[in-house]
This record gives C-alpha cells, sequence and structure tokens, in this order.
C-alpha cells in the first residue's frame, strides 16, 4: 500500500522551508509521497493578508510541479469549517482507500496533541512524523518513544511565512526564499505589496 505524509498548512506564502521539509520527508522516510494540505480561509476570522484559497493552491502547484512526490491537496476546500485533522483524514480515507495516510508535525504540536478532536483514534490509525523545531518543548510522556510516533531528522530553518510577507510589504529582495516559480506568481499578482 502506498503510504503518503500529509503535511498541512496556510502555505501563506509557500516558501523553500516548506519545500525542504517535504522533499526531505518523501525522501528520507517511508513515504512515498508527501502531500501539502492546503487549509482553507477560515470564513469565521477572516485574516486580511491571506491570501485566497485558489492562490495558495497555486503557489503549492508552482511550486512542487518539479517534484514528483510532492503533490498540492485542496481536500478541506470542500469540508465544513473549521476542518479537523480527524475528519480530513476520515475524507481521505474514504475517498483514497488503496492509500496508507500519515501525519507530518511539527515538534511544537505535539506539545497539545491531546487536546486534538479525536486525537486518540488519529494515533491508533496514523503513524505521525514530528518535525524537530529549534526551540525544544516540553512533550507529553504519553507521545515520547510512542510507537507509532517517529522523530525525524528534518533541517531545520528560521524562515516563516510571516517574516516574508513583512520583507515583501517592505520590497525586500525575497527570491532566494522562494521557489522561482512561486515567486513569479507572487510578484506577477503583485501579492503582499
Amino acid at each position: 500500500m502506498k503510504k503518503v505524509g500529509l503535511y498541512f498548512g496556510t502555505f501563506n506564502p509557500f516558501h523553500i522551508g516548506h519545500l525542504i521539509i517535504a522533499n526531505h520527508l518523501a525522501e528520507h522516510t517511508e513515504m512515498d509521497e508527501v502531500w501539502l494540505v492546503i487549509t482553507p480561509q477560515s470564513p469565521f476570522k477572516k485574516k486580511k493578508n491571506l491570501l485566497e484559497n485558489h492562490h495558495r493552491l497555486e503557489l503549492v502547484y508552482r511550486g512542487t510541479e518539479d517534484y514528483d512526490k510532492l503533490k498540492p491537496c485542496d481536500v478541506e476546500f470542500n469540508l465544513p469549517q473549521p476542518s479537523y485533522t480527524s475528519k480530513t483524514l476520515a475524507e481521505l480515507k474514504d475517498s483514497h482507500p488503496d492509500l496508507d495516510f500519515s501525519l507530518i508535525m511539527g515538534e511544537d504540536n505535539l506539545v497539545n496533541f491531546h487536546k486534538w478532536k479525536n486525537f486518540q483514534n488519529i494515533l491508533d490509525n496514523h503513524e505521525i512524523y514530528i518535525c524537530p523545531r529549534l526551540t525544544k518543548s516540553d512533550v507529553p510522556e504519553q507521545f515520547l518513544n510512542h510507537p507509532k510516533i517517529h522523530l525525524t531528522t528534518t533541517p531545520q530553518m528560521e524562515i516563516s511565512s510571516t517574516l516574508i510577507r513583512k520583507m515583501i510589504k517592505s520590497d525586500k529582495n525575497i527570491r532566494p526564499l522562494l521557489q522561482h516559480k512561486v515567486w513569479e506568481y507572487i510578484d506577477e499578482m503583485n501579492f503582499y505589496k
């Protein structure tokens, strides 16, 4: 059964940090593919600097089209809001029963994982791959050495979408932080100015 890792994010914008993490996981774990699941804009809390869903999907598409093992995924665009990871996993399992889905998350998210809706169901049915963070987190005891939770050796970088948006607004050159096709689309559409 093909193993697919799910990497959730707003990707606002999709940058080389996201690309490096996704590609590293696709190349250095048992995963055959990594799907980048674009989190939709919540209808309940509109953020003025969050690009519309289709634009962020286009950024991820352009940023990953040269990577066979990386795919954009818009499954949450059609799910009721707010979207819960457990519901997204159930939807994907229903529509792709031939695939084995794993969850990718940052070490900082593991700290509060026990507060997620249906976290135990997620843990019972899916592997979880943890990306280390530069600042260490106090992971609850129940998740340490858990057979379904795998700490990865993913490279750690201090690159954030927030920083990139601020730099664009200040008219700084951010081209090294974005895959070329992503930068071209942002520049062409005049985003984040």
